[in-house]
């Protein structure tokens, strides 16, 4: 009889008396040409076999790739073993198409969602307008999933605020708004500053949040690149990251080994502040999140009689 990776992690961990191995997630994106969507499958094909909690896959912000989304999606559910946890967002659909949508993933199998408000449907730098409608904002998505089925929900965190609120105090509020609403885990924007995950942490129990927050990790491979999204999300970029990739733009082999370097000396600080689970964003390419993941200790499970 043959077992799926995540019966012989199970097995392994029983054996040895359990595990101080972190737990690890992964994000994709929908891609959007055929040569992207076989370097996401051999993406997920080798991140698979670590057994990760969770794949979660993004929902364009806007809601413009809600059709690859739930394709790829099925496609987790249905070919493979690993849980998955879709996007949803409040953007552009009213209650009841976004109702139907998460009956659709519960009939699927699907047991968590990703819960967010989502951006303006005009794009970055614009205001937020709910749907009419629709469901306004996260926590009323949270609150809609929640009574409609017994699904695990993870909502987004902001160590360093999100860049619409008008105060930390407001965006930790905010967070708070959306576990009272039914959510059992926040995923947090990606940060480089580790310190200010550590403080925000802290402020999220103070404020009576009990649930896990999941510190986002992303492994950079284009720095220019990182520097717009960031601008974008409200993430500090430090002036030391900024002069560890500079001169490396027409050299990707170094920026990778900086990038590695950089992304498990993040890990490894977490994680010797007590954090045990790590979500991270793939960008659909593998080489980065698995070696980090190897830092942290995990190893491939491969399925065996």
């Amino acid at each position: 009889m043959s077992m799926s990776a995540y019966e012989i992690r199970d097995r392994l961990q029983q054996r040895f008396g359990g595990s101080q191995v972190p737990k690890v997630s992964f994000e994709f994106f929908p891609p959007k040409t055929e040569k992207a969507e076989q370097s996401l499958w051999s993406c997920v094909e080798r991140l698979g076999k670590l057994a990760p909690q969770f794949v979660s896959v993004t929902y364009g912000a806007d809601g413009s790739t809600r059709d690859r989304t739930h394709q790829i999606v099925e496609h987790l559910s249905t070919q493979t073993s690993i849980p998955t946890m879709p996007h949803l967002t409040c953007v552009g659909a009213p209650t009841e198409e976004i109702d139907s949508i998460a009956d659709a993933y519960w009939d699927m199998g699907v047991r968590r969602i990703m819960a967010l408000r989502g951006d303006p449907v005009e794009g970055a730098g614009h205001r937020y307008q709910p749907t009419p409608g629709g469901y306004a904002y996260a926590a009323d998505l949270v609150e809609g999933l929640a009574k409609r089925h017994d699904f695990e929900i993870a909502v987004a965190a902001y160590p360093e605020v999100h860049p619409e609120a008008p105060s930390s105090l407001f965006d930790l509020e905010n967070l708070k708004r959306k576990f009272d609403a039914g959510a059992s885990m926040a995923i947090t924007q990606y940060f480089f500053d580790t310190d200010s995950f550590l403080r925000f942490r802290d402020r999220c129990v103070l404020a009576g949040i009990d649930k896990p927050i999941i510190p986002g990790i992303l492994p950079v491979t284009n720095f220019a690149t990182t520097q717009r999204f960031s601008q974008a999300c409200g993430t500090h970029l430090p002036r030391w990251m900024e002069q560890a990739f500079e001169g490396l733009d027409e050299d990707p082999a170094t920026r990778n080994l900086i990038a590695a370097n950089i992304a498990i000396e993040q890990v490894l600080a977490l994680q010797a502040e007590g954090v045990e689970e790590f979500h991270f964003y793939s960008l659909n390419r593998a080489e980065l999140c698995y070696a980090v993941a190897h830092a942290l200790g995990l190893r491939p499970v491969e399925a065996t009689a």
